[in-house]
């Protein structure tokens, strides 16, 4: 191990980065509540929320690695971190003021691309700030700090949605949208604080360029395992779809019983329990992953994202609409989105030298949103073509193929990571 390691694994840059993820998801999640219930009152069908999810991951995803690439090469990791986090702050306000899908479309993307632009060099700042032994939980508590911002904002964005939509007087003619206006607008203040928070919070330990690597020649000298590890992903991510189709199935089961603002309401309390969820099992995932192995723990999130996908196949097929069955489907996704969420990026570091650490978060990312943009948008157009039962049927399948494959024994070639991890 290598002496400059630090000795604490709950250090400066791990607080950084997990405060400046917790506002970041704040004004994220908030908006990914709030925004089922927007493309109803604008007359945007299903099928239009899955081509806007999977796009916006697809254009996340190669933009992460290129990113990724980039940052090991040129040594500007945190500079194009902050960069990132900036274009949330103008996706929020795009959002906001959109009036049909166009520029709904296009505030979504950009916030993707920023998120793309992030993720894969916050992961390698972070993966080489711990130390091996301490990367599950380092990576546990900065999920879980993160979707504490995720668990407050679309609380208080439930809650300002409750405020903002008043019952009209007799014969006025009242905006549906302005509520879910108003909330989107409320999305720039934690967006501006993330951004600051990385810029003043979080230090970049290797800010050396590395103008010696190739784009090519590092992927094929990636181990087998590193490959066998991303086909896994790769499967899994092909039937796990966006969780704002959750929110949008609670919200059309929930509708006639109780209105579109009545269930936009409810679908948001139960996407924050959700993210409740993921933030008190995040830490305890990464330490039992640190003990008991971190691929061991991985493929028993990836079970439960297959059942989360069949309990929501099952309620629309039998009518089972309780709030008992829409509470178990987002406890059970909160679960293995913590799992994932924490163990992909700590089996990535564990496989991968540390010299092209961010291109491999980067190829990963990429990965998992060329998995998202068939899974989003194949989910809404089996939504709207077929049935949204046989939609989450085709998904829990899909899913269930990728936790086989990921199940399947990693033999990691240690010897050349260890010397840079």
């Amino acid at each position: 191990m290598s002496s400059d390691k630090p000795s604490r694994w709950l250090n400066r840059t791990v607080l950084g980065a997990s405060l400046t993820s917790g506002l970041a998801d704040m004004a994220y999640q908030t908006a990914n509540v709030v925004l089922p219930g927007f493309l109803a009152v604008l007359g945007i069908p299903p099928t239009a929320l899955g081509l806007i999810e999977g796009v916006a991951d697809a254009t996340a995803s190669f933009t992460k690695m290129g990113a990724g690439y980039v940052s090991d090469r040129l040594g500007i990791r945190k500079s194009m971190a902050v960069f990132g986090y900036f274009l949330t702050v103008v996706s929020q306000a795009l959002m906001a003021l959109a009036g049909g899908l166009g520029l709904l479309v296009f505030g979504r993307i950009l916030g993707w691309l920023g998120r793309g632009i992030r993720s894969p060099l916050r992961a390698a700042i972070m993966a080489e700030s711990v130390t091996p032994e301490t990367r599950g939980r380092a990576f546990g508590f900065h999920r879980a700090a993160d979707t504490v911002g995720a668990v407050v904002g679309p609380l208080i964005g439930v809650l300002l949605l409750g405020v903002w939509a008043k019952p009209p007087a007799a014969g006025e003619v009242v905006d549906l949208t302005a509520p879910f206006r108003m909330v989107l607008w409320f999305t720039l203040i934690p967006a501006v604080l993330a951004t600051l928070s990385f810029a003043f919070l979080v230090r970049d330990e290797r800010q050396k360029p590395n103008k010696h690597i190739q784009f090519w020649s590092s992927l094929r000298s990636w181990s087998p395992a590193f490959r066998r590890y991303l086909v896994g992903v790769g499967a899994f991510g092909i039937g796990d779809f966006a969780h704002t189709m959750l929110v949008l199935a609670a919200t059309q089961m929930l509708t006639p019983e109780h209105g579109v603002i009545g269930a936009a309401q409810i679908a948001g309390f139960l996407y924050i329990g959700r993210n409740i969820v993921t933030a008190v099992v995040a830490f305890p995932v990464g330490l039992l992953a640190d003990r008991f192995g971190h691929q061991k723990v991985l493929v028993v999130g990836y079970a439960l994202g297959v059942a989360t996908a069949a309990l929501t196949a099952f309620a629309f097929f039998s009518g089972a609409h309780s709030l008992a069955i829409l509470a178990a489907i987002f406890a059970l996704a909160g679960t293995y989105t913590a799992v994932q969420e924490s163990l992909e990026d700590t089996l990535t570091a564990e496989l991968v030298p540390a010299a092209t650490r961010g291109l491999a978060y980067g190829v990963l990312g990429s990965v998992n949103g060329v998995g998202d943009l068939v899974s989003s948008a194949t989910l809404g157009v089996l939504w709207t073509a077929a049935s949204p039962a046989l939609a989450f049927a085709v998904a829990a399948g899909v899913m269930a193929i990728g936790t086989v494959v990921m199940a399947r024994p990693l033999h990691a070639d240690n010897s050349s990571a260890a010397k840079t991890n």
